[in-house]
């Protein structure tokens, strides 16, 4: 399992200084999250879902969540992207205004998140909650536009965040959150699925 030490908010305001030029690579971001790779780019991909955001993000995110989940499962100890994702850029100033939304958020789960239930410090568990941002992330794809994404994104980060605090309760409640995101989620497929039946 990793050792992750530094706290989320120590690490996002480095990712708006990453590497060089007028914008930020996703080469340069994981550069910067280093050996904390997997549970800071959850984080990341949670955040932008926390509030109603407008497609394609949710789908994005969700597609990428797939793809990190995915390397959790086979217990990969540092994640790995696609060198055509990898030299995407964005702009400094995006990432700056995302990382000053999110700052305050982070702080107030970080003020009550610590060390507890050590059971995200197993590799089986570590798998095991791979599996479940696995079924998040694919929940997140499906999810309503605008307001549906907004359970799983909470979820993802609270995940996230209890890998990076080494904290279980916190997991715990991400997946429970999850849960009823992906609950919604089918909930809304399932309405979809009906209406174009009674149309065609």
């Amino acid at each position: 399992m990793l050792q992750l030490h530094h706290r989320t908010s120590d690490t996002l305001p480095a990712l708006a200084v990453a590497g060089e030029g007028p914008g930020i690579t996703l080469r340069a971001i994981m550069k910067t999250l280093g050996e904390r790779g997997f549970a800071l780019l959850v984080v990341g991909l949670g955040l932008p879902n926390c509030l109603p955001m407008p497609p394609p993000i949710p789908l994005l995110c969700g597609l990428l969540l797939i793809f990190v989940a995915l390397q959790m499962v086979l217990g990969w100890n540092t994640p790995w992207l696609p060198g055509f994702l990898l030299d995407k850029t964005v702009s400094r100033a995006t990432m700056a205004n995302f990382i000053e939304r999110a700052m305050p958020w982070v702080r107030k789960l970080e003020r009550v998140a610590k060390p507890r239930f050590g059971i995200v410090d197993s590799r089986l568990a570590f798998r095991l909650i791979g599996s479940a941002l696995m079924m998040f992330s694919v929940a997140l794809v499906c999810a309503a536009p605008f307001i549906g994404q907004v359970p799983l994104g909470v979820a993802v980060v609270l995940i996230g965040l209890g890998l990076v605090e080494r904290d279980g309760l916190l997991v715990l409640g991400g997946i429970a959150v999850g849960l009823v995101g992906t609950a919604l989620s089918l909930g809304f497929v399932f309405a979809l699925a009906t209406g174009a039946a009674a149309i065609f």
